[in-house]
């Protein structure tokens, strides 16, 4: 599989495989029709030869499979550096111990709960800082600063996602909008990219994180997507929760009528927020 996903054309014929991997092609054969049944492949006869590929409905699922926790450890001096940085950032709000704490805890989460490979260093710093700033949004008297919305799905990849860019793009800065999984994926699915750019709505650099106490603490409005009871409850936060399809190995088709049906419900949410929005 990881042969055909990084050929030169994103394809191999079972000869070919077989030459690679110094196995018998009745063998190989085997596994490739094997894969193929189960609608992980996909088949291209041409003439008496046969191409293999990656089966266009299930890219995200087989590079989620096929991820290997590459990724070394961060050596403690950029984690430091991060701390520092972070440190200067919070001055006057958090003391250096507090940030160097938030930092490697951080680190600890994406490198082992949500899987994260790539870009550890820099997406251990935006999640750290994100949740030293919803710490500090925690602190804050009520009424005081914008609405705080979390969105919390299974593997913050598909529906939370969705949800929370429709919201920042109907919002702006109006509300603030976190997101976050009981058990993470380790990358936004691709085909929720292509949904929401179709309706001109950007996704930024988001990218999968651990549910934290943190995040729902500062949270005004809670709405969960089919999390269960993962999400702690605390006493003046309003908790949601919207029952909508997973979208994982779901054609493009079906994903717009998700996403088509997460955005009525992002505008219907936004008067109770009161953020006036045409």
């Amino acid at each position: 599989m990881s042969l055909i996903m990084n050929s030169a054309d994103g394809r191999m014929l079972v000869g070919d495989l077989a030459a690679t991997l110094e196995l018998r092609q009745p063998t190989v054969s085997h596994h490739v029709k094997a894969l193929f049944s189960e609608g992980l492949l996909e088949r291209e006869p041409d003439g008496r030869q046969v191409w293999y590929s990656i089966s266009s409905t299930q890219i995200d699922r087989v590079t989620d499979l096929l991820q290997a926790d590459t990724q070394p450890a961060l050596e403690d001096g950029v984690l430091a550096r991060i701390s520092q940085d972070l440190a200067t950032r919070f001055a006057g709000t958090f003391a250096a111990e507090t940030v160097d704490r938030y930092v490697r805890e951080s680190y600890a989460l994406l490198a082992e709960q949500a899987r994260i490979t790539r870009y550890l260093p820099s997406l251990t710093a935006r999640f750290a800082a994100d949740r030293l700033a919803a710490l500090a949004s925690a602190a804050l008297p009520a009424g005081q600063g914008a609405p705080e919305v979390l969105f919390v799905c299974v593997q913050n990849a598909g529906r939370s996602q969705m949800a929370a860019a429709i919201l920042r793009h109907l919002a702006g800065d109006r509300v603030s909008v976190r997101t976050a999984g009981s058990a993470p994926a380790n990358a936004v699915r691709s085909i929720i990219v292509t949904a929401l750019d179709e309706i001109g709505v950007p996704i930024g650099g988001e990218f999968p994180k651990p549910l934290t106490d943190d995040v729902v603490r500062a949270a005004d409005v809670v709405i969960t997507m089919g999390c269960g009871d993962a999400c702690p409850v605390y006493p003046g936060r309003r908790y949601l929760d919207w029952v909508l399809e997973d979208p994982v190995g779901l054609p493009l088709a079906r994903v717009r009528e998700i996403r088509d049906d997460i955005e009525g419900r992002v505008r219907a949410l936004l008067p109770t927020l009161d953020v006036n929005v045409s």
